[in-house]
């Protein structure tokens, strides 16, 4: 019998295993349940990781493309300024002003770290103290059972891939893909470029975008001019705008822009001293004007826009960054307006008193009701008011605060009075007033404005707006460059530009341009038409035609064709261009712009086809600077964002302009490549003519001036259209009234009535600081003195003699022929008193002529 291989121990034979074998055991389920912990550990992380890797690798797969940021183009907006650089308007679909980075002040950098992203140079995209901290925010408000809504943690590069790169829906998936874009962007780009990006790209609230356009905006100031108390409020913003409006919300404004400037002090970006006096100071926030920046800019800042939106489309227009350097003048555009409205009005005054705007119960609060009344917010200096007490010889007015472009009111409540003296005019049904209870009662919302705009604090007159309307449009007759422009009484109750949008017929201020065309085709100043009454057969089945003078019953006779021009004779001018030939006057208006194809009847010789006043204007520039052709233009330069010239109106070239430096060089000569659309000594024939209209004819009203000036009266058939355009030698000016609808204006409103004091008015402003300066005559031009009755020479002792200007090789007649004479059977000359010399002569065949008579004339 085998042996045991271990015999039993001979103290105890019988015992079972020792305890210390089953502690082991139990020791050995411990380290293997362990074991399989963390196995399933390693697992489950494993899992998760792969999980998590398989969740990042798939939100990557769609991200958009990061590198995109570096050519990144931000909406900009378009900015229009004056030729002397001050703003006019401005235009965007996003108001923003791209700044670089080394252009933003380090305050406003230092607002905007301490509000949003105090660690902003210490992560590397994601701050995961500040989601740490976020988290324990929302589990705190969780606990204390708040519905306030959860910090998300966001650095400023997660907003910046937020921003430009994905969408604002809240979900964890954007989250993500914010954080690894974050992170990208900062392997990709430096701190400076994502802040960059950042302070260019936020939105602000009331439609700025970016902190420039935010500045100017709020502050109506460069980003380095603004305080830290400023800077504070903007760096408010990006959270919620609204949240923080200056005036709805201004309590939470104020708030938030405190514990900013706290945090400032915090980081060490200002002192407590700083701190302190920043906190006590109120937002100060002062809204900009949204509309144009030069006061009664508007209707040229409109005609610049349209012109944009045609050349570059809208997407240019209102998200490229064009800088646009523009013709007006602003000294010129305010005086334009004055001179416009000032005639509007003293033409409406003459059709009496409407009545007032509407009524008010002043027994409450006048104030709150008066505040929504309707009214025009580019009417200034006016005012309005309601009538609190009505006295005989005076009234008492409550003005309502100045209403802003933006449509805000500002200022305080105030009352004013306007004495009877100043409201005499305002006539009635049942005649003139006699008293101010006449004209107006306690409750009737009314307009007022001083009578010196200068001092508010002098005398006050009642005022109306007029139902006419009109247009004055002010150019340089050298480049065509239009320096001020006024379409109507108010942009804000009607942006239909009058001086460049409306066609009227223009009556006689076009016949200036038939008769250049006639001395520049043969005619001189002297030659002698028939002033006479005449009658056009117009063709089978048509009535016959009898173009009168404006005196219906006066006709002058022979006269020479600046008498013609001087008094605005209708028959003559028919003769005229009956002798001359439709055709060559039709190829002058399209010549000089006026018409592009003019029906070449004689009633368009009266200008009874329709044009507008800018391009009226234009014409009489190029009789102003010796014959040459302009085109008008509103815009000198265009620039691209980046400065670069994409338009110009003058296209000249200039390659001794470009030296870098200036050694005493003669000055560079740019070529004048302008065309030559009629002679030069035609062009100041005219002007000499033109001169003559203000000295002797239908503008003697603006001998007053006492400064060489020319022009010519306009009046359409029952003086529905009034027209007056002239020029000094520098200056060309056009100005019409009339009724949108053509009605009559009554009789006896002329050009050189109703128009001619507009034009007068604005010369005398715009001329105020220069001297008076004669017209250029062009070499070669002769001066002989002649009779203004027959054309003759005459001598000094000759109280009807001027000098006139001859072309060289002309010389005044000795004797004349009379154009449109065919009486044959007497020898007494129509409409003439026969006290003519022995000596002269006279021939009564008329020049040959094509025949062209139809027309619709009656215009003068």
């Amino acid at each position: 019998m085998r042996e045991p291989l271990y015999p039993p121990d001979p103290i105890y034979p019988h015992d079972p295993p020792p305890a210390p074998r089953r502690r082991k055991r139990r020791k050995s389920l411990l380290l293997s349940l362990l074991g399989f912990t963390f196995a399933a550990g390693v697992v489950v992380f494993l899992c998760a990781a792969a999980g998590a890797g398989y969740l990042l690798w798939k939100t990557s797969q769609d991200l958009p493309d990061y590198e995109s940021l570096a050519k990144y183009e931000p909406p900009v907006m378009t900015r229009i300024h004056a030729h002397n650089g001050a703003l006019i308007a401005e235009y965007a679909r996003e108001r923003r002003i791209f700044v670089p980075i080394n252009t933003i002040p380090k305050r406003v950098i230092a607002a905007f770290l301490s509000a949003e992203d105090r660690r902003f140079y210490d992560h590397g995209g994601v701050d995961f103290q500040g989601v740490a901290r976020a988290v324990f925010k929302v589990i705190e408000s969780k606990i204390q059972g708040s519905d306030r809504r959860a910090e998300g943690g966001s650095t400023i590069t997660q907003q910046v891939a937020k921003n430009f790169l994905l969408s604002s829906e809240r979900s964890m998936q954007r989250k993500l893909k914010e954080a690894i874009l974050a992170i990208r962007i900062e392997r990709a780009y430096s701190k400076d470029k994502i802040l960059e990006l950042y302070l260019n790209e936020i939105y602000f609230g009331i439609g700025a975008y970016g902190i420039a356009a935010a500045s100017l905006s709020y502050f109506n100031k460069e980003l380095q001019d603004l305080t830290v108390e400023e800077v504070a409020y903007l760096a408010a913003l990006p959270k919620g705008p609204n949240n923080y409006h200056p005036f709805r919300r201004e309590k939470q404004a104020l708030i938030r822009r405190n514990w900013i400037i706290g945090q400032m002090h915090e980081n060490g970006y200002i002192s407590a001293e700083e701190e302190a006096a920043a906190k006590e100071k109120p937002l100060g926030v002062n809204l900009r004007q949204t509309g144009a920046h030069i006061f009664a800019a508007d209707f040229f800042a409109e005609e610049v826009r349209r012109s944009l939106l045609n050349q570059f489309g809208e997407d240019k227009l209102y998200n490229g960054g064009l800088s646009v350097r523009t013709t007006l003048d602003p000294r010129l555009q305010q005086a334009a307006r004055r001179s416009l409205m000032d005639g509007l009005v003293q033409f409406d005054r003459t059709k009496g008193w409407r009545g007032p705007k509407t009524h008010l119960d002043i027994a409450g609060d006048w104030g709150k009701a008066l505040d929504v009344v309707e009214s025009p917010n580019d009417i200034q200096p006016w005012r309005l008011g309601v009538v609190l007490k009505v006295e005989p010889t005076k009234i008492t007015v409550g003005l309502r605060p100045e209403k802003q472009q933006d449509g805000s009111l500002v200022g305080k409540r105030e009352a004013v009075e306007v004495a009877f003296e100043e409201m005499k005019w305002a006539k009635t049904k049942k005649g003139a007033p006699k008293a101010a209870g006449d004209v107006v009662s306690p409750g009737d919302v009314i307009y007022v404005a001083p009578k010196n705009p200068d001092d508010v604090g002098g005398v006050w007159s009642l005022m109306q707006i007029p139902e006419v309307g009109g247009g004055i449009v002010a150019l340089d007759p050298n480049t065509g460059r239009v320096l001020a422009v006024v379409g109507g009484f108010s942009f804000a109750m009607s942006q239909f530009d009058r001086a460049i949008q409306a066609k009227r017929q223009p009556g006689s201020v076009f016949k200036p341009l038939v008769y250049a065309a006639a001395l520049d085709n043969g005619y001189k100043p002297t030659s002698i038409i028939l002033d006479a009454p005449i009658e056009i057969e117009q063709g089978p089945g048509q009535d016959i035609w009898k173009p009168e003078n404006y005196e219906k019953e006066h006709s002058a006779g022979p006269s020479t064709l600046r008498f013609g021009v001087e008094h605005s004779r209708n028959q003559m001018t028919v003769r005229l261009a009956q002798d001359l030939g439709m055709p060559i006057i039709t190829d002058y208006a399209k010549r000089f712009g006026v018409y592009d194809d003019l029906l070449p009847v004689l009633s368009m010789s009266l200008g009874a086809g329709e044009t507008t006043l800018l391009r009226l204007t234009t014409a009489y520039c190029s009789i102003a600077n010796g014959g040459h052709q302009v085109r008008a233009t509103l815009i000198d330069r265009i620039q691209d964002r980046w400065g670069r010239t994409v338009w110009r109106h003058d296209q000249r070239v200039c390659e001794s302009c470009k030296s870098d430096a200036w050694n005493g060089q003669e000055e560079p000569e740019i070529p004048d490549d302008r065309v030559q659309l009629i002679d030069p000594h035609t062009a100041y024939q005219m002007t000499s003519i033109l001169e003559g209209v203000i000295q002797r004819g239908t503008a003697t009203s603006l001998k007053a001036l006492e400064r060489p000036l020319a022009g010519k009266t306009g009046t359409t058939n029952e003086e529905k259209d009034a027209w007056f355009v002239g020029y000094s030698p520098d200056l060309v000016v056009g100005v019409f009234m009339g009724y949108d609808t053509p009605v009559p204006m009554g009789k006896g409103n002329t050009g050189g009535k109703v128009a001619a004091p507009v034009f007068g008015s604005f010369m005398k402003t715009a001329l105020a600081d220069q001297p008076a300066a004669p017209f250029r005559i062009p070499p070669g031009v002769k001066l002989a003195r002649i009779n203004l009755r027959t054309g003759l020479r005459a001598g000094e002792e000759d109280p009807q003699s001027i000098m006139e200007a001859f072309k060289p090789g002309e010389e005044p007649d000795d004797a004349y022929s009379v154009i449109g004479f065919t009486d044959q059977g007497t020898g007494a000359m129509p409409g003439r008193d026969d006290e003519s010399s022995a000596d002269d002569a006279y021939d009564s065949s008329p020049r040959s002529s094509p025949g062209y008579g139809s027309g619709r004339g009656g215009l003068w």
